[in-house]
């Protein structure tokens, strides 16, 4: 992009979207109002000069834009930053705030803070997964900078990416995971990225988004967000590559650098789905699977990418007992040739290790308040493996039956988990009465 420099800024309307009407309007019905107007929507489906977009900051810094940004950081909760300020604080006087970020962009003097650096348990392992936590401001900056690039990014990306864009969700994936593999496609390359968010080489990512956007400011922020030092108990260190874990707009920069990879293996005739760093490529053959790992290794490796060999496999569906992971739940073929999914053994250990810590034997308090936030786990849980094989939710259901069970034996000054009486004393539709969710019952339905 040699000659952008040269090329005169696309003219981009202030005025304000009319209603919408027509396919334009309803395919890109998601994006942010204040900044896609009907005229913003129609230079976006008709291709702008170059297909690089100039003077875009001026959107960053709407006003109504950065609102927008702040109800979703409102919306999303999460704790304060490194300036310890929380999202109730900020509110509280919004209006100010708005204002105050909106003429720090204007005028060139907004910078981010320091990510403060934290850790969360890692499903199935005593590991911890370090995550990164935002200010308020940079969290509702970072939001109105995504509602701005996120439209002109995903009109680029491949159809085979599920994961952090709108309208698309892991189910969808995994739905077409399984029509793939009950049409044939029996052998599983299951790809897995070593610390992918943490190894992204910036320059190659920024040449990328250049490839999009030319507005200096834009690009500025953008590389300012990834250079953030990180707050750990007071120390502050640099990194040099990767895009925050945590960061708003992380999981957008993600797609845009493996957006590349979609294309090259769907262009190759492969069958990929990708949900951000998780991915699987769906063959008919060994040989096509073996081809596809290779062809994968080789851009992972240009790209300055790593894959874990520890996790990265092939697998033959076809087999009796072979199955692989993705998206939290374990895929396998039975000996009849159906398709059975359900979850992962690093899922159900979060799940019943969340259980525990809310039904603890000598709990204070009412069995009304334990349920009410049992349910509010296990309704959570119960959305997302919805689709699995009908024996997850009754051996669930029954193993939170006697976590609660165990909890009135203790009350009665009995020892031990609850067994034998126990469930006479106090039968299922005791729990029922109660408002406990059933999973068996809400499957049934």
């Amino acid at each position: 992009m040699d000659t952008q420099a040269e090329k005169k800024p696309v003219e981009v309307p202030d005025t304000s979207r009319t209603k919408q009407t027509g396919e334009v309007q309803r395919q890109w019905a998601w994006t942010e109002a204040s900044v896609w107007t009907d005229r913003m929507l129609a230079t976006l489906e008709n291709g702008v000069k170059g297909n690089v977009w100039f003077s875009l900051i001026d959107k960053v810094w709407r006003l109504e834009n950065l609102r927008a940004g702040y109800e979703k950081v409102k919306g999303n909760g999460g704790a304060a930053g490194v300036d310890r300020q929380t999202v109730k604080a900020f509110g509280e006087q919004a209006d100010k705030e708005l204002m105050r970020l909106s003429e720090e962009i204007r005028t060139g003097t907004y910078r981010m803070s320091a990510i403060k650096r934290t850790y969360i348990p890692k499903p199935g392992s005593d590991e911890k997964r370090p995550l990164g936590i935002p200010t308020v401001r940079d969290r509702v900056v970072e939001t109105a900078l995504r509602h701005v690039i996120e439209p002109i990014f995903e009109r680029t990306f491949a159809d085979c990416s599920y994961g952090s864009r709108p309208g698309r969700s892991a189910h969808e994936a995994l739905a077409e995971v399984e029509r793939l593999l009950n049409a044939g496609y029996g052998y599983v390359v299951d790809i897995d990225l070593k610390r992918y968010f943490d190894t992204i080489p910036r320059n190659r990512l920024m040449a990328r988004v250049r490839e999009r956007i030319a507005d200096g400011r834009v690009l500025q922020m953008l590389e300012e967000g990834m250079a953030r030092e990180v707050d750990e108990e007071g120390q502050r260190t640099v990194t040099t590559a990767g895009t925050p874990q945590g960061s708003v707009i992380s999981p957008l920069l993600a797609n845009v650098y493996l957006n590349s990879l979609d294309h090259s293996m769907q262009a190759k005739g492969y069958r990929i789905i990708r949900y951000m760093d998780d991915a699987v490529v769906l063959c008919q053959t060994l040989e096509e699977a073996e081809a596809a790992l290779r062809e994968i290794s080789g851009w992972v490796k240009a790209e300055g990418l790593e894959l874990n060999a520890q996790k990265t496999r092939l697998v033959n569906l076809n087999q009796p007992g072979e199955g692989f992971d993705f998206l939290g739940y374990h895929i396998q073929r039975t000996q009849r040739g159906t398709i059975r999914r359900w979850p992962r053994d690093k899922s159900l250990k979060k799940m019943t290790d969340r259980i525990r810590e809310l039904t603890p034997r000598n709990s204070g308090k009412s069995l009304i308040e334990i349920i009410g936030k049992t349910n509010r786990t296990t309704r959570g849980w119960y959305a997302y493996f919805r689709y699995s094989i009908p024996s997850t939710f009754a051996r669930m259901d029954s193993w939170i039956r006697q976590r609660l069970r165990s909890i009135l034996r203790r009350r009665r000054k009995r020892k031990g988990r609850a067994r034998g009486y126990d469930h006479q004393r106090w039968p299922n539709d005791y729990f029922a009465k109660l408002g406990l969710f059933s999973m068996v019952a809400a499957h049934a339905r």
